[in-house]
């Protein structure tokens, strides 16, 4: 199972789409205060739609408390100021990818104790970075691209017609 982690998130609309995506993908949301809004906010649960219920989530009072609980994990860090290719990684079943807040991204000290496990986005000339929610969904996707879209569904039903072949 994938672990998505936001750190510090301040954007409840994001954490909404975050969180929708992360059941469409059967996968695990971690979120580390503070946050920049509570959780039971009607924007988050409102982007999220009604799938909210359905999310697996976890709350971490701090940075801290999130290490101390996971701390036999693999971890990978998206940051705009990595050196490696979010593509370039082969990801783990059970890996964690953590993003940072929307604002600032994970904090220096953090990342280069970490230097190994950082991933990037490519993006065109001088563009700082993409949406937080958009960052997520592009690394996760490839996480379950690359674990053949395990346990996923492969295929989709129209809703009124029915496919010609």
């Amino acid at each position: 199972m994938l672990n998505i982690v936001l750190l510090e998130p301040e954007i409840p609309m994001n954490t909404g789409n975050i969180g929708r995506t992360c059941v469409a993908l059967n996968a695990k949301l971690h979120l580390i205060e503070p946050m920049g809004f509570q959780i039971t906010e009607k924007q988050v649960k409102r982007s999220g739609l009604d799938y909210w219920d359905q999310l697996d989530y976890t709350i971490y009072k701090d940075y801290d408390d999130f290490t101390e609980k996971n701390k036999a994990v693999k971890i990978y860090m998206a940051t705009t100021k990595a050196k490696r290719i979010y593509s370039d990684v082969a990801y783990e079943q059970d890996c964690y990818v953590m993003f940072g807040k929307e604002s600032a991204g994970i904090p220096e000290e953090v990342l280069v104790e970490n230097e190994a496990n950082t991933v990037r986005i490519p993006m065109y000339g001088n563009i700082r970075s993409l949406n937080l929610s958009n960052s997520v969904a592009v690394i996760a996707y490839e996480y379950s691209r690359q674990n053949h879209f395990i346990n996923l569904n492969h295929e989709g039903d129209l809703h009124r017609l029915k496919w010609k072949v």
